[in-house]
């Protein structure tokens, strides 16, 4: 074996390239079952972020969809829930018009709704009626759009069956086609927050003739419910504190579970899966426990569970299909995949890779699970990452310097599977540290809940607490340390760079700079997301003028980068735009890369590769360090060193 190089920490060349990350990747998102056939949606970055559909049946792999139709709603901004498929009959959203298509292998895709201003979502197949039935966004008028759930004949014709609430989510038709099910939710909530559980009775024409709760309300939040072949409703509750699986017989509700664990997600896009039925009396499960995903089997009538040993531990989408449950998996050492688990065996397969790689294993840095204790006396989770690269080492009088990641949401997670993104740096040099901060989801609700009130401020308390810890054991340079993150991500970047003197660089991905700005510009769907994290608006604005950035750039002094994409609705560009031109007014070190195009998180591959390089070409100027290879620099304006 070859002795390492030894070489400055950041400044090592690593087999991870920018270009490496986007060439021939794909972004596996919602997989859909048909008998024994199994589909996948697939963004391609080398396509500009085009979405198509995959399907994988004995004789091998087929694209379903022509080059010019790209399988993406957006619906709620984020999208999801595009594909659904039955008895060989795909149907789809379309990012062009937004409208419904049909379409079968081989044939070219008919449009099922009509042209106007309509987004479609969480598509399900009512065979009974001859029908799909979904979630629509009406954009016909001025104002916030309206949501409805509705029926899409195969004719081509329109219904609403449910309209008066702010939201509805995740439609099921029950087995022979006499009762649907569906989740709804009213502003200021957020679907983590509080939902209700509808099921209504229809009548031989498919019309809604009766509907009532049985589940939900009063700060409880229900997640995918399922129809059993019985007419028994299965559904996901955070009741208890946990999100659980419970079961309602048209009677009364029973928990068929009960484990401090979590087996349900927060519903930021529509088709989120964590169980399905294999045969009526066994329900396959994904759950995280401490934030990782395990796998299990629960007999439904006796209770028993039955952990089921896989190599992933980030797992989403599940769906089973003769007695096979395939889902995104992801694991330490390799790209996230399409996988399927012989639920007897135990046996697992690969259908599709997200990205072949082959790097040295030595290489691969394998994330180490940390808890720390905070600025409040409550515990923080998080994931470190330390520099890792069979062919270098770094000094022996020197530490690595350190990117503290901060996940998107606020409600959200991050995981330890393999993530070539992290990779990228901690093959170079830098130890990473990926925080869950309180807020996050995976811990149970208390923990979800300890953001209430406190977005800005317990957020921004964790990721300094973990990166002072690192510290404290000697783990990193405590004089060269980033923080990062993406849309929430940026927002707690951003305060923790403002309000406080641990980090000395930071880097906003379409964070947000502006409290009240947002609260104002934002879509519905978010619109008033910020009530329980910060407080009502207009009513708390000295809150939200105390935790916004852009009102306290005078306490800013270190160099940040921004990237933002111009058709963002989500986090608009003149958030990112603010904070520049206040940061260029007051000669603090800024950089600014808007990607033409691009919206709320990037998609095309040549904008993906230059903000990682653009992003290293900033800390190497901000730590003063040579990167190695070529990467494309960005301009720093106001920097002296």
């Amino acid at each position: 074996m070859n002795n390492p190089t030894i070489a400055p920490f950041g400044a090592w060349e690593s087999p991870i390239t920018a270009e490496a990350i986007v060439r021939d990747s794909v972004r596996l998102g919602q997989i859909a079952v048909d008998g024994r056939d199994v589909y996948w949606s697939e963004l391609r970055p080398s396509e500009k972020g085009r979405s198509t559909i995959v399907k994988r049946d004995e004789a091998g792999f087929i694209e379903v969809l022509p080059a010019e139709f790209n399988a993406r709603t957006r619906a709620h901004e984020y999208g999801g829930g595009a594909v659904c498929v039955s008895d060989g009959d795909i149907f789809f959203c379309n990012d062009a018009d937004q409208r419904i298509y049909r379409v079968r292998i081989g044939e070219t895709p008919v449009p099922l709704t009509p042209e106007g201003a309509y987004r479609y979502a969480d598509l399900v197949v009512d065979r009974e009626h001859d029908r799909l039935i979904c979630v629509r966004e009406d954009h016909t008028a001025d104002g916030e759009p309206e949501n409805t759930l509705v029926a899409v004949r195969f004719d081509a014709t329109v219904e609403v069956l449910a309209e008066g609430r702010g939201f509805y989510a995740a439609p099921r038709v029950s087995s022979g086609g006499p009762h649907i099910a569906w989740i709804q939710w009213q502003h200021p909530n957020m679907p983590w927050d509080e939902t209700e559980l509808v099921i209504a009775k229809v009548d031989e024409s498919g019309a809604v003739i009766a509907s009532e709760q049985v589940a939900g309300g009063d700060n409880v939040a229900i997640f995918q419910p399922e129809f059993a072949a019985d007419g028994s409703l299965f559904y996901v509750s955070d009741a208890t504190g946990w999100w659980n699986i419970y079961r309602y017989d048209g009677e009364s509700e029973a928990c068929v579970y009960s484990v401090d664990a979590e087996f349900g997600l927060p519903h930021w896009v529509f088709g989120m899966r964590t169980y399905d039925f294999n045969g009526p009396t066994r329900l396959a499960v994904t759950f995280q426990l401490d934030g990782i995903s395990k796998l299990a089997e629960i007999d439904i009538g006796g209770g028993s569970v039955r952990t089921i040993p896989v190599p992933h531990i980030d797992m989403s989408g599940l769906r089973v299909a003769d007695g096979v449950a395939y889902y995104i998996g992801g694991s330490m050492r390799a790209p996230s995949a399409v996988a399927g688990v012989d639920l007897e065996s135990g046996t697992v397969s690969v259908s599709r890779w997200s990205q072949e790689v082959d790097i040295d294993p030595d290489s691969i840095s394998l994330a180490q699970p940390v808890i720390f204790r905070t600025a409040s006396e409550e515990l923080a989770h998080g994931f470190f990452y330390p520099p890792a690269n069979s062919q270098f080492e770094g000094p022996d009088d020197a530490l690595p310097p350190l990117i503290v990641k901060s996940h998107g949401g606020p409600t959200g997670q991050t995981s330890c599977s393999y993530e070539p993104k992290i990779q990228f740096w901690t093959s170079r040099g830098f130890a990473v540290l990926d925080v869950n901060y309180r807020g996050s989801t995976g811990f149970g609700t208390r923990y979800r809940r300890l953001l209430d009130g406190k977005w800005g401020i317990a957020d921004v308390e964790d990721c300094v607490a973990g990166a002072q810890m690192l510290v404290e054991q000697g783990m990193v340079d405590g004089d060269r340390m980033a923080i990062t993150g993406g849309s929430a991500g940026g927002y707690t970047t951003l305060c923790a760079l403002t309000f406080g003197d641990t980090f000395r660089a930071g880097a906003s991905h379409y964070g947000i700079g502006d409290l009240e700005a947002l609260a104002r510009d934002t879509h519905k769907f978010e619109s008033r997301y910020l009530d329980r994290l910060v407080g009502r608006w207009p009513e708390d604005q000295a809150v939200y003028q105390s935790r916004s950035p852009i009102q306290h750039t005078d306490q800013l002094s270190c160099p940040v980068i921004f990237f933002q994409g111009t058709e963002d609705k989500v986090v608009p560009p003149n958030q990112s735009e603010a904070m520049v031109e206040a940061l260029r007014e007051k000669n603090i070190p800024v950089a600014y890369v808007l990607f033409e195009g691009e919206g709320h998180g990037f998609r095309q591959a040549a904008n993906v590769r230059q903000a990682l390089e653009n992003e290293l070409s900033f800390y190497a100027q901000v730590f003063d360090f040579q990167a190695a290879g070529e990467i494309e620099p960005v301009e720093i304006e106001n920097l002296s060193l």
